[in-house]
């Protein structure tokens, strides 16, 4: 089987989040399973220098963008038996940011359609290409209305993955002929038009031959209007080729056992290491050394999605107890200086650190002994999954990936690997966070939960079959 993944970001190259973790590990582990995986993504100005200069140049064509012909160059690199494809053009990609600009539409226009031609360029042609987020979206489009005319692509398969809903790519129904050379039919026809502009994503969700989304939770709550971003009716008409596969995390990169990044290595047999962890990252931090007040650890993006408007809201009372929070994290500007302000309040309770250090990261996973995500809605969440690899206790709100991911624990049978609460509501995230703090005073009690939640598994070989067993299945109803 020879699959595709089209995507705008991806690790180790370059990555502004979740969807370049997942197109990092995904393809390695199909890899595994004997899948031909492969990855194409824009050669950006920002691709880590390291790579960028040993990226093996292949060929260069042009390509349609409507009325004008763009130059188009093609690069590889093999990192980890998986072959990675760079479209070039200075352009459109030789920029600070990733994402953002004011001619985006121009931008992944001519990449969806660079990424078609460059298949019969190299004359390779996949089984499926599975698409990821809208900057792919008008791939399956293109697919269906024009190359599924050639039989090169005939057979061809797409698959559409949602990263993250909120970001829908609509632009003005203009692009249709500037850019693709299409005439307004797709608006017409309602195919693409959403809020009277054509939408990259809502071409994906019409025109692929199956969706896919982060979790199974997730893949049920965008059907309903307080998840659906104004595309639930069409995701309900569309369930019967919806389906939801939870992230994994790379256990190499996120292993206690192994990690350079923590102060000492551990795992779920001996403890010892996980205590010595929260020592030196309280000495490091400045906070008083106290090996059994508990320590809640936050990495996230400040933002309402996250839950940080809860947060704030409980944080002056939870503080009342004989706990330390460690913060890690940028976002919006309102709860950046109410973390900084409530550290100079509290100095020997509370660390902000407001800025992203990956280092700094894992030891927070590996030293905290709950960490907090309370979101308003999660697609998947990675950083819960962390958690739980670092016998950091999750207390998470149930939804999305969150619900699939952590259970519940239950005291009277000893069963559950975190914490949750259902409704966004500010007094259900304080009763549940002083009930594990109440369960904590126990430590053999504690014990068990941190070795449950370290034995979960959350590795990509997992979710890697159950992509295995979806392409199988799609290329069977052919």
């Amino acid at each position: 089987m020879k699959v595709l993944f089209v995507t705008s970001e991806a690790n180790p190259f370059v990555k502004t989040g979740g969807l370049g973790d997942v197109m990092g590990a995904l393809p390695q582990s199909l890899q595994n399973l004997g899948v031909d995986a492969r990855v194409v993504l824009p050669k950006h100005k920002n691709i880590k220098a390291d790579y960028v200069n040993k990226l093996e140049f292949v060929k260069w064509f042009m390509v349609p963008v409507g009325w004008r012909s763009q130059y188009c160059g093609i690069f590889k690199y093999e990192y980890k038996s998986v072959t990675y494809y760079f479209i070039d053009n200075e352009y459109y990609f030789n920029r600070d940011g990733l994402y953002g600009y004011d001619d985006d539409a121009e931008r992944f226009a001519f990449f969806d359609r660079a990424v078609l031609c460059f298949l019969k360029e190299i004359d390779w042609k996949p089984d499926i290409i599975n698409c990821n987020d809208w900057q792919t979206g008008m791939i399956p489009v293109l697919h269906k209305l024009e190359y599924s005319k050639d039989p090169f692509y005939a057979y061809i398969k797409t698959a559409f993955s949602i990263h993250n809903l909120l970001f829908k790519g609509i632009f003005s129904a203009d692009i249709l002929p500037n850019y693709f050379g299409y005439d307004y039919m797709p608006m017409a026809n309602g195919s693409v038009e959403l809020h009277g502009g054509a939408s990259f994503m809502k071409g994906a969700l019409n025109y692929s031959d199956v969706i896919t989304t982060v979790s199974n939770s997730y893949a049920e709550e965008i059907k309903t209007p307080q998840y659906g971003e104004g595309l639930d009716g069409l995701l309900r008409e569309k369930s019967f080729k919806l389906k939801g596969i939870v992230n994994g995390i790379d256990y190499e990169e996120f292993n206690p056992e192994e990690d350079n990044f923590i102060f000492k290595k551990y795992n779920y047999e001996d403890l010892n290491g996980k205590a010595q962890n929260k020592i030196l990252l309280q000495k490091e931090l400045g906070l008083p050394q106290k090996e059994n007040t508990p320590m809640i650890g936050l990495v996230s993006r400040l933002t309402n999605q996250k839950g940080c408007d809860l947060i704030i809201s409980i944080i002056d009372r939870l503080l009342q107890n004989d706990i330390q929070v460690v913060i890690l994290g940028t976002g919006d500007y309102l709860y950046e200086e109410t973390f900084k302000n409530l550290q100079y309040r509290y100095p020997d309770k509370i660390s902000a650190n407001i800025k992203f250090d990956n280092g700094l990261a894992h030891k927070i996973y590996a030293a905290s002994d709950m960490f907090l995500m309370p979101s308003l809605f999660e697609p998947c969440g990675l950083g819960q999954l962390i958690a739980l690899r670092y016998g950091s206790i999750p207390i998470v709100r149930e939804t999305g990936g969150l619900k699939d991911t952590i259970c519940p624990y239950n005291e009277y049978n000893k069963v559950g690997n975190g914490f949750g609460f259902k409704n966004y509501n500010a007094n259900e995230l304080m009763s549940i966070t002083e009930y594990a703090l109440d369960l904590y005073k126990n430590k053999e009690h504690w014990k068990g939960i941190v070795r449950q939640a370290m034995e979960s598994n959350n590795s990509w070989e997992k979710s890697a079959q159950e992509y295995n067993k979806l392409y199988e299945e799609l290329l069977a109803s052919c």
